[in-house]
């Protein structure tokens, strides 16, 4: 420990991020990413950006950007925010919208950069418990409080709830700034979006999305979030007094590209749905208990064996998953769902372990 660290820094428990290992031979299902790549015409805008060009800042609006992605949504231009994956446009939110005097509310088992951000930024935060089926309980979300967050569907769990549960917690909560983290939304989820259309937009909704996990650019860092112009503009100054060039022109460029192309989306996201049934029911011939989902992992356990042994010896077979140390969930085993080829793969595995 650096004698020269702050405060701030000597009580913060960094976010561990899913592990990126080093093996010649590996079947990678820990850390959510698309298993089918980025939209061909997106890596065709992204090229046409590989030039001299990059000697120049690029646009520090993104206004084609946030333009392509009001088009898509039915929105403004006005109504949108963009930053550097969704984990800074969180930062951003939680900075600029959440540090009240009250606590912000967030389930006890949920995205674990949440409390990071709180302690971070000096946020007071009282998590909600979960019910007993790992279900986000909105009628639970009643207090006063600084805010509400939580990802739709949720994670790790994967479980989501209907966008009508969230219209009822608007109308209940209407004192403080509700953020939906709709990172896995494409796959299965009621979206939150279309509620900021026309002239009735909620002024204190406000949805998150990524492009790094359905539209496959993790490796570009692209997040965004829409809602009212009056939330979209405190953002703004939170950027731009941190960072006020957050996306490159390959990332714009990429970006818009990839949000055009709407059929390469939901192509992909298919996919993915595909399997996750199909490997939902062969876990459940092995015997293990999965949470119904609709992102693009699931969250399963088995009642005869531990949770870190059986990822201990899939990553000894080079099949590496997600287990959390954590009350409640220490069982669980958090699974990307990768192509079928790498689904048949861990099944095979699972079989020879469990006998």
């Amino acid at each position: 420990m650096s004698r020269f660290w702050s405060p701030v820094v000597k009580a913060l428990t960094p976010y561990v991020p899913g592990e990126q290992p080093q093996m010649q031979r590996l079947v990678k299902l820990n850390t959510n990413e698309s298993p089918y790549g980025p939209s061909p015409k997106a890596l065709a805008a992204i090229s046409t950006q590989n030039n001299d060009d990059l000697r120049l800042y690029p646009d520090p609006e993104g206004t084609a950007l946030k333009q392509a992605i009001a088009k898509l949504h039915g929105l403004d231009s006005k109504q949108v925010f963009l930053g550097n994956g969704s984990d800074e446009v969180l930062a951003h939110v939680f900075a600029g919208l959440l540090k009240h005097s009250k606590p912000i509310y967030f389930p006890d088992i949920t995205y674990s950069f949440y409390p990071v951000y709180c302690r971070l930024f000096g946020i007071e935060s009282q998590v909600i418990p979960l019910g007993e089926n790992f279900e986000i309980k909105t009628a639970d979300y009643q207090s006063p409080n600084g805010g509400i967050i939580f990802p739709n569907p949720n994670a790790p769990t994967g479980r989501s709830i209907a966008r009508a549960d969230i219209e009822a917690l608007l109308a209940r909560n209407q004192d403080s700034v509700v953020v939906i983290d709709e990172a896995y939304v494409d796959y299965g989820t009621e979206s939150c979006v279309s509620l900021l259309s026309g002239t009735n937009c909620p002024e204190h909704l406000l949805v998150v999305h990524t492009l790094s996990k359905s539209r496959a650019l993790a490796g570009l860092r692209v997040g965004f979030a829409v809602g009212h112009p009056a939330l979209i503009e405190g953002l703004e100054r939170v950027k731009n007094s941190f960072n006020s060039y957050p996306l490159g022109r390959l990332a714009q460029a990429g970006a818009i590209a990839a949000i055009e192309d709407q059929a390469h989306l939901e192509e992909s996201s298919k996919k993915v749905i595909q399997t996750r049934t199909k490997l939902i029911r062969e876990l459940s011939g092995l015997g293990f208990d999965t949470l119904p989902s609709t992102a693009n992992f699931i969250f399963t356990r088995h009642p005869k064996h531990a949770g870190i042994k059986i990822y201990q010896a899939l990553r000894d077979r080079g099949i590496i998953v997600r287990h959390f140390k954590s009350p409640r969930i220490e069982e669980f085993l958090r699974i990307t769902i990768g192509t079928d080829e790498q689904s048949h793969e861990l099944v095979a595995a699972l079989k020879e372990i469990l006998a």
